[in-house]
C-alpha cells in the first residue's frame, strides 16, 4: 500500500484546501463521515465507484496520524 501523502491532496482550489482524495471534490472527512453513519467500506465505493479500497485507508490513516499529533494542553 502507498503512504497516504501519495493519495491525499491538498488545493486551495478544491474544497478550499482541505484534504482530498487525490485531488477529487471527496474529502477525507466526507470518507470518515460515511463510515461514522455505518457506511461498509462496499457501500461507499458502489455509491463512489471513483474511489478505491486504497483510497479508504488512506483517508483513515491520514485522520490517524492527524489524531496522534494532536497536542492537548490543559
Amino acid at each position: 500500500m502507498r503512504h497516504y501523502s501519495e493519495i491525499i491532496t491538498m488545493d486551495p482550489q478544491i474544497r478550499f484546501g482541505k484534504p482530498c482524495i487525490r485531488g477529487m471534490r471527496i474529502t477525507v472527512y466526507d470518507i470518515l463521515s460515511w463510515f461514522a453513519s455505518g457506511m461498509s467500506e462496499r457501500e461507499i465505493i458502489k455509491d463512489y465507484p471513483e474511489l478505491n479500497k486504497e483510497d479508504l485507508k488512506a483517508a483513515l490513516s491520514y485522520a490517524a496520524d492527524k489524531e496522534h499529533k494532536v497536542k492537548i494542553t490543559l
